[in-house]
């Protein structure tokens, strides 16, 4: 099962892919797939052509995790009428 994350890349903008598991904490690196910018756009930095794109820990500033489509399901959401 692959995580949606948005990763901060340090002196950029933030891009979203997925991740197959949340990194070890001795990895030099992250794998990140189908890596596009927040509005769904190619990353122009990136070759489209690209299936994997690794980021080293040095250049992240830190990882954000979005919910699945199951973590979704279990979250109660309150609104007001």
């Amino acid at each position: 099962m692959s995580i949606t994350v948005i990763v901060h890349v340090q002196g950029g903008d933030a891009v979203l892919g997925e991740i197959e598991a949340i990194p070890e904490p001795t990895a030099n690196y992250i794998i990140v797939t189908n890596v596009r910018t927040r509005d769904g756009k190619s990353v122009v930095y990136i070759d489209r052509e690209a299936t994997r794109v690794l980021f080293p820990w040095h250049r992240i500033s830190f990882l954000e995790t979005l919910p699945s489509e199951e973590d979704r399901e279990e979250i109660e959401t309150f609104f007001r009428d």
